[in-house]
Order: structure tokens, then C-alpha cells, then sequence
């Protein structure tokens, strides 16, 4: 079977999808100048680009994907990789749709795909690449020495890390400044008097959990205040586990007065294990915690807040991968949200 005969069976296949023969038929033009309008080709007029693709936009028109493999070698695809384990809070909607707000007008479209914690998180990698079914890849959950990301190095293939890596090898990234995050937190903390101070961290194998530690450390020793163990778990552990370990840690003679938590959804726990314990917050204990979205503040109003943007993050990342594809250097696809300032909305005077 010729190439020819191959795309156009692949084209066939979508029946009932529109294709370039409905729009060569609603424009009274011909398939090849259909075609090159809606690459914007220089050679057609731009009266013409403009109303092929208006119509192709009304009657909802999407290129053929095998063809389009066959003709160029791209996929037209961005892969999300996520841990289906991994995010609630909105983490997993706000990142895509900063994604597919950037790609919405490119020829790419958006897939998602899953692995969980019991996977090897290069299984996923792996298929994508050998299968070929991605021209840029989106990861997240990084390592200081990613092997997903060493991989597609070696490949060739691009890719962007939320997150940043530790190996000495460029390549595209957006992080939030964790390191700054608990600086932030910790100073605001001991501006209330707080001076006994415990972290909620993030996973130990991940990179921002160094950057969040260092941070935290490097405050306690500017601001003059002592750490309270908190090690026995971290924002991936099951707020249950979370709240229990908040409650024990709560019932001792030398407890926390201030926490920093790295993540919304175990800042629930941690308040809800304050109050197992019988205490207040705001009163008798403050949490800085981090969120994505305004939900903390209608939970408990007297928590201090920072803000992280996924939506931001969705979208640095969906450029950078872009950027890539398109030919940029690695280097200059980087970015570093800085956290902005702590926010309050009501303490408890009780």
C-alpha cells in the first residue's frame, strides 16, 4: 500500500468528521489551497486564509492526526504526564488549563497521561517516546536526578519539568521558589511570637523538598527560633495519617506554635488535628500554608496564606515545550515564580 492510498484510508476514517474536502467544497476552493490557508501559507491571499479559517472554526474542523503523521512526522500532540495519586486541591485542572490556554491557537492538542505511585515513573516515558506518540513532553514530581528526564535528554526528545533538576544538564523547567516560600513563612510566623516552629515537608525525593527545608532552616537560624520535629510525615502521606500525627505531636508538653505546611490539602489535616488535640488555631498555634486556589480561607479564616499559580505553571510550561519543538535554546525556556507576599484575613482573639 503507496503513502498516498495510506493517508487518504486515514483521512476516511473519521466518517462524519469534517475534513479538507468539506471545507474545499464550503469555500469553493481547491483542497491544496484550503490546505496551505490554514498553515497561513504567504502564497495565499490573506482574504482567503481568513475566511478558510473562520469556516474551519464554525464547522469545527481538526486535522486528521494520522495523516498528519504520515505527511510531516509530528504527532501535533503535548503529553501531560501526571500521577493519578497526586494532586487534588485543583492542581490537576488549573495545570491544564494553563496548557491549553497557550496551545489552544497551535496546531497541538493536549493529552493526559496517567501512572501511579506503584509504576516506575519512567514506564510512561518510555512509551511515549518509543511509540512516538508525543512531539513534546510535560512532567512533573521532579527529582534532583530525574531519570525521565536524562532520558529524554539522551532521545532528543522536548520536554519541561515542573520543577527543577540537579543533574548539571539543561533543559526547560518552571518551579516556584520553595526555598523563598519557607523563608516568607517562617518570618511571619516569628513576627507573632511564634518561636517553636514545625514543617509539614514535601516528599523527600523530590527536589522542592530540599529547596523547602534549606529555606526553612536558613529562617530558624535568622529569626532566632527552634525546630519541632515533624518528620514522621509529609504532604503525600493520606490526611488521615496526617491529621493522627498532627493530634500526637499537638498532646506533647514541648509542641509547635507555628507550622508551615507545603500543601492545602494536608493543611486540612494539620488543623484538623490541632483541634483533635484541643487547641485553637490562631490562639494557641498559626500555620503558613501554601495554596493553589481560594479555598483555605473559607475552611479556617484565621490561616496565613501564599499563593502558588498552577494556571501560571500550565502555561510556562506548555511555552517552553513549545519553544523547544519550535528550535530555542533549552536554557532560555526557564522560569522561577518568586511567592508573593503572606496573606491574612482574620486572627482569632478568643
Amino acid at each position: 500500500m503507496d503513502r498516498r492510498h495510506t493517508e487518504k484510508n486515514a483521512e476516511a476514517s473519521a466518517q462524519g468528521r469534517p475534513t479538507l474536502k468539506t471545507l474545499a467544497f464550503m469555500t469553493g476552493l481547491g483542497v491544496t489551497t484550503v490546505s496551505r490557508a490554514l498553515k497561513d501559507a504567504p502564497e495565499i491571499g490573506a482574504e482567503t486564509r481568513r475566511r478558510v479559517q473562520l469556516v474551519a472554526k464554525q464547522i469545527g474542523y481538526r486535522p486528521n492526526r494520522a495523516g498528519v503523521r504520515l505527511r510531516t512526522g509530528k504527532t501535533n500532540v503535548i503529553s501531560l504526564v501526571l500521577n493519578t495519586e497526586q494532586e487534588i486541591m485543583s492542581f490537576v485542572s488549573d495545570i491544564i488549563y494553563g496548557v491549553s490556554e497557550v496551545i489552544a491557537d497551535t496546531p497541538y492538542h493536549l493529552i493526559v497521561t496517567p501512572y501511579s505511585r506503584s509504576q516506575d515513573p519512567l514506564d510512561p516515558i518510555r512509551y511515549l517516546v518509543e511509540t512516538g506518540s508525543a512531539d513534546g513532553v510535560i512532567i512533573s514530581r521532579t527529582q534532583p536526578n530525574d531519570p525521565r528526564a536524562r532520558y529524554m535528554l539522551e532521545r532528543g526528545i522536548p520536554f519541561a519539568t515542573h520543577g527543577r533538576t540537579e543533574m548539571g544538564l539543561v533543559h526547560p523547567y518552571h518551579d516556584f521558589d520553595n526555598h523563598a516560600f519557607a523563608v516568607e513563612a517562617v518570618r511571619r510566623l516569628a513576627s507573632l511570637g511564634r518561636r517553636k516552629l514545625a514543617l509539614l515537608t514535601p516528599p523527600a525525593g523530590l527536589t522542592y523538598y530540599g529547596h523547602t527545608v534549606n529555606g526553612f532552616a536558613d529562617a530558624l537560624s535568622e529569626v532566632g527560633a527552634s525546630e519541632i520535629p515533624f518528620s514522621t510525615v509529609s504532604i503525600d502521606h493520606s490526611i488521615e495519617q496526617i491529621r493522627t500525627r498532627t493530634a500526637q505531636l499537638m498532646r506533647r508538653d514541648i509542641r509547635p506554635d507555628g507550622f508551615v505546611s507545603s500543601a492545602a490539602a494536608a493543611t486540612l489535616a494539620l488543623v484538623a488535628g490541632i483541634e483533635d488535640a484541643g487547641l485553637k488555631l490562631g490562639r494557641d498555634v498559626d500555620i503558613v500554608s501554601k495554596q493553589s486556589s481560594d479555598l483555605l480561607h473559607l475552611f479556617r479564616p484565621e490561616l496565613l496564606i501564599v499563593n502558588e499559580n498552577f494556571r501560571l505553571a500550565g502555561s510556562e510550561l506548555a511555552r517552553s515545550v513549545l519553544g523547544w519543538i519550535g528550535g530555542a535554546a533549552p536554557g532560555s525556556l526557564q522560569s522561577l515564580s518568586v511567592p508573593g507576599e503572606v496573606l491574612a484575613y482574620q486572627r482569632s482573639t478568643d
